[in-house]
């Protein structure tokens, strides 16, 4: 009985959009995380009488057939890679890219990630590395002496330093995109790699063309919408009791079969 199959392909969708929807909700407060969605595809089907046959010698043909189909799949799970909002923290490490773009980490095996995750801090010698102590691109490193540090929306990493009058510029940060953002490789910690999918990083100056600017004492916040993601829960939930039931009934009509003499 193709039910029986129909219905628990059913269920493990549902199941994994739960799971996505769950996720998106447990982030409502990670900075800068992207909301996911999954999308379902429908699987085979196969011709008890196939459309487009002839019916009969005089030329006749069969005009909708009948095909049955045998459930459901997962094709994909999309990230929602629209801004989130803006927090003010009037902490000057933390940066946010308004626009596109990703900042660049050196990971602990030299490979580079990227994130759009900017709560910054200064390591033991004064390098500017992510919570995990990362070190962010292109390794800049804030002077001992430093009394205040500026970050203007070109990416310019300007310090003021005690006994001097005008400010001193380390240098410049930069941030990358790629053609092909869903195609990132997401590795946990608000990071990502680069994939065949996502295409090759194309670095720039923030403020450029096609470049976000960067906002010195914000953090973007999670894109989450807790209102749509309760809301695709309880249709998940109600998606997932009706598929359970297809099986329930299968399973009543099998018995049913057995029982007959």
């Amino acid at each position: 009985m193709r039910s029986l199959n129909i219905g628990a392909s059913g269920m493990l969708a549902q199941q994994l959009n739960v799971e996505t929807i769950s996720n998106n909700i447990a982030n409502l407060n990670t900075t800068a995380f992207k909301s996911s969605r999954p999308e379902f595809q429908d699987l085979l089907y196969q011709n008890e009488r196939r459309v487009g046959t002839a019916s009969s010698d005089a030329g006749t043909t069969v005009p909708s057939g009948i095909q049955v189909g045998l459930g459901v799949r997962t094709a994909a799970v999309y990230r929602n890679n629209t801004q989130g909002n803006l927090l003010p923290t009037s902490n000057p490490l933390d940066l946010a890219i308004q626009g596109i773009g990703f900042f660049q980490v050196t990971l602990p095996n030299n490979e580079i990630a990227y994130t759009r995750d900017g709560s910054f801090q200064l390591s033991q010698t004064g390098e500017i590395v992510t919570a995990d102590g990362y070190e962010v691109q292109p390794g800049l490193t804030v002077p001992q002496a430093a009394t205040s540090i500026t970050v203007n929306t070109s990416g310019q990493v300007l310090v003021q330093v005690a006994g001097t009058v005008d400010p001193q510029t380390i240098g410049q940060l930069q941030t990358s995109q790629f053609p092909n953002v869903d195609g990132l490789q997401a590795i946990g910690n608000n990071l990502f790699t680069e994939t065949t999918a996502s295409g090759p990083p194309q670095a720039g100056t923030p403020g450029s063309t096609n470049f976000g600017t960067i906002l010195q004492g914000f953090l973007e916040t999670s894109n989450v919408n807790v209102v749509s993601e309760i809301t695709n829960l309880i249709t998940a939930q109600r998606a997932y009791e009706m598929n359970s039931r297809v099986v329930e009934t299968s399973d009543q009509m099998l018995q049913t079969i057995s029982q007959m003499h």
